[in-house]
Order: C-alpha cells, then structure tokens, then sequence
C-alpha cells in the first residue's frame, strides 16, 4: 500500500511563525531607531546674534548680548554636553541672511523682525515663535526740516522713501489705510535706510519712513511728523525669537533651555536699576544713548517693552501683517499664524523663574 503523502499544512506554521517574528523584530528596531533619532541631541545649538563693531572689536548687541552676558544658556546646556555656536550677524542685514541660515538648516535659533520671518514661512521654511520680545519699536515719518507737510495726507502724490520688505513697511502700510489711501497715491522709493537719509538730507525725496528718526533729527537731516507711538499698540515693528519647526520638534529640551534664557535676559533687561547699562549695550550699534532714551520709555513703559507674553497686540499684529503681506503680493498667500508660535516655552520659563505675575 502507497503511503499517502504528507499534509503541507504542517510545515505552514513552521515556516511563517519565524517570518512573522523576524517582521515583529524588524518593526520594533525600525521604530526604537526613528525614536533614537528624534531624541538624539544635538552637539551644537547654532544661534544669531547681532552684533556691531565697536572699536577693534565686533560685539552682541542687543537681547543676545544679555544672554551671553548672563552665561546661563552656556551652562545649562554644558550639562547635556552641548555647546553654544554664535553666528554674528551685522544689524544691516538680518533679514535675508537669517532667511538664508533657516533654508539651509545652517542656524536653529534667530532674533529678527517680523516681515522677514513672514515671507520666510510663507514660502514653506517653517519656523516657532518661541519668545516674544517685548512690546515692540517706533516707527517714524520723517520729512525735511523746511517741509510744509504736517500728516501723511499732506504728502499725496509725493515721493516717499522706504527700505521695502523690512519691519517698518508694516507700520507705514496700516498708516496708509487707515486713511483711505493706498500706495498709488503716493511715489514710493525703495532705499535702505542709509540712501534714504542721504536723499531726504538733499531734498531728493518728500518724505522717509525709518526707525532711527532722532538719531536724524540730532543730525539735522529732518524732522518727525509722524510715529507709531501715536498708533494702536498693535501697529509697532516687532522682532522675536524664532527657531527653526524641525529644532523645536526634535529638541523640545533644549528649545526651553534657550527660551528660559532668553525670558531671564528680559526680566534683566526689565528692571530700572539695569536701565543705563541696557542702553549702554544697545548703542554698541552706533546709536547714541540720548537717542534711545527718547526711544524707550521709564518706569512702568520700559518694564513692558521686555514683556515676553504673548498678548492681544502681538497675534493681532501678525495676523494683519500675514494678510497685509498677502494683498500686495510680498507673499503668494496668507497663512494661518496660529500654527508658527509656541507658547509652552514662555510659559514654563515664568514658572521656572518665579514671574508668572510680574508682567501684565
């Protein structure tokens, strides 16, 4: 009698059961390696500073310069074996050099203005407000000393110089609105602010629109008719801290290391008693102390200029300047703005920091 020939539903398991583990295997290292990378930390956190040439030497102004005077992000994040890597910047040129560093991922974190920050993500290099950097800066019309022009209406038809694309077109546009004009109605000049002082000092042009109006003023070259100081709050040049979307994914920890220094240098910057030394570290630029004084308030005006929180005028601020960019075409399209700022890291910086209170 033939022997009948073996079941293959035998050998099924045999064969499929080591497959299926090596499979379970294989997705379970897939996975702890996609997580390893996610945590995996950084050796370095590469960050802008602006900075200006002060005699032989080439120094931080402005916030960053706090925090490098303060010390505390260096030794926060020594602990984790990472180190600070400062890219200087020259405040001539922020915005397109910052823009440049986040699309090729050759800097995580930069303190810029917020026009800049606005095409950057239009155009799909996202980035995170992570800390809000005060309540914002005038900006000023200015016209020549033996001008007649007393508004901006007085100016129809004339030619006006702006440095295009940068914070303080922002401001200029919102003026223009909300009187019922548009940029048709006047000749609009695009010159940096250096060309533009030159032209206005040799009556080449009507008017400027500019940040370091007094700095003019003190040298002559013209006179003040108009600011944002007269404006909303919500109508002033701003400039925060910004990180790069996939740092701030990746990097939540150190992300808050370098928010909670930042809010500590703002809180430093804040108090009356550092006023003159805060000044002092902002004229590195060039700017004279009297100057700024004007710029900056006392008492309870320059506490909140450091203020970090994420208020009204800030998401009111952003949001009109997403859908200003838009309208005239600086932008291809508006984006929603709720989706590139962060406020967790603020939030735990004043808890860690005992000032959860202190600004308002």
């Amino acid at each position: 009698m033939t022997s009948a020939a073996p079941s293959r539903r035998r050998w099924r398991p045999v064969f499929w059961l080591p497959v299926a583990g090596l499979l379970a295997v294989l997705v379970l290292l897939v996975a702890r390696s996609l997580r390893a990378e996610r945590s995996a930390e950084p050796r370095v956190v590469r960050i802008t500073t602006m900075s200006s040439v002060v005699g032989n030497q080439r120094l931080p102004t402005g916030l960053q310069a706090v925090v490098l005077q303060q010390g505390v992000l260096e030794r926060e994040l020594a602990k984790r074996g990472v180190s600070v890597q400062w890219v200087p910047i020259a405040t001539g040129h922020t915005g397109p050099l910052i823009n440049e560093g986040f699309a090729n991922g050759s800097i995580d974190i930069a303190s810029y203005g917020d026009l800049p920050s606005i095409i950057l993500n239009a155009a799909g290099v996202r980035t995170q407000l992570i800390v809000p950097s005060g309540r914002g800066n005038e900006t000023y019309l200015m016209v020549p000393n033996d001008s007649p022009a007393r508004s901006l209406a007085d100016l129809k038809g004339k030619r006006i110089a702006i440095h295009r694309g940068r914070p303080w077109e922002l401001p200029l546009s919102r003026l223009i609105d909300s009187l019922g004009l548009t940029y048709d109605d006047f000749e609009i000049l695009n010159l940096n602010p250096e060309a533009g002082a030159a032209a206005l000092g040799a009556g080449k042009v009507d008017a400027l629109c500019v940040i370091n109006a007094h700095l003019l003023v003190e040298k002559g070259v013209g006179k003040i008719i108009w600011s944002t100081a007269e404006a909303p709050p919500d109508w002033k040049m701003r400039a925060e801290v910004w990180a790069a979307r996939s740092f701030v994914e990746k990097q939540p920890e150190l992300t808050q290391i370098v928010a909670s220094a930042y809010v500590r240098a703002l809180h430093w910057a804040s108090v009356e008693e550092n006023r003159a030394e805060m000044l002092a570290i902002l004229a590195r630029n060039g700017t004279p102390v009297s100057v700024l004084e004007k710029d900056y308030g006392v008492g309870a005006v320059w506490k909140s200029r450091w203020s970090p929180l994420y208020d009204a005028p800030l998401l009111e601020h952003y949001r009109h300047a997403i859908e200003y960019s838009a309208k005239k075409k600086i932008i291809r399209e508006a984006f929603d703005f709720r989706e590139s700022y962060d406020q967790r890291f603020v939030t735990k910086a004043l808890e860690e920091l005992g000032l959860t209170a202190y600004w308002q």
